[in-house]
């Protein structure tokens, strides 16, 4: 019954027949736009969100146009290795590399895997080196700045003096560094 009142009513006015028609594709329109907007929107996100992942895993680095970003060093924050003896081995490597980098040599070294951390995954290793005072600030910086992230937890420093004193006034340094194992994957 109210299917024959409006389409008598609509063929006696047919201006209302194409205004409906009007209305009803304008909102169509109007919706298709609305869900294309809200789909770049998420896309814009998602893109944002990829490239910050990828900042912090280190697989990219942050652009030098934006100065208000610090670059992120490239690497795993974390040690890696299949078990907690193979990532004391590769933060050993990684002091031994500091070390020599800054032009010192390292005397003696050890790997604490039974500390009261190590259960929580944490490595330590004891460094003893010699090397020149201006280079012991670039390699705890080195240490610090770089990846994975280290943390120097005891640091004594003490001059050589006597027949072991070079011109170049050489310190004998202790280090105790350590770091996060992330695990077996």
């Amino acid at each position: 019954m109210i299917d024959v009142v409006l389409d008598r009513y609509l063929r006696r006015y047919p201006a209302m027949a194409a205004a409906i028609y009007l209305g009803v594709v304008a909102a169509l329109l109007l919706a298709t736009w609305i869900a294309s907007a809200d789909l770049y929107d998420r896309h814009t996100a998602l893109r944002a969100t990829s490239d910050l992942l990828d900042q912090l895993e280190g697989r990219k680095q942050r652009s030098a146009s934006n100065p208000g970003t610090a670059i992120v060093p490239a690497g795993s924050p974390m040690l890696e290795g299949p078990t907690l003896t193979v990532a004391g081995a590769s933060l050993l490597q990684r002091m031994a590399a500091a070390v020599t980098t800054v032009g010192g040599n390292v005397l003696s070294s050890q790997v604490d895997l039974q500390g009261p951390l190590s259960k929580d995954g944490d490595v330590s290793v004891i460094v003893n080196c010699e090397l020149d005072q201006p280079a012991l600030q670039k390699l705890l910086y080195d240490l610090e700045s770089g990846m994975p992230f280290l943390f120097v937890d005891q640091l004594a420093a003490q001059a050589l003096t006597g027949s072991n004193a070079d011109a170049n006034s050489r310190l004998r340094v202790v280090l105790a560094v350590s770091g996060r194992w992330q695990g077996a994957k």
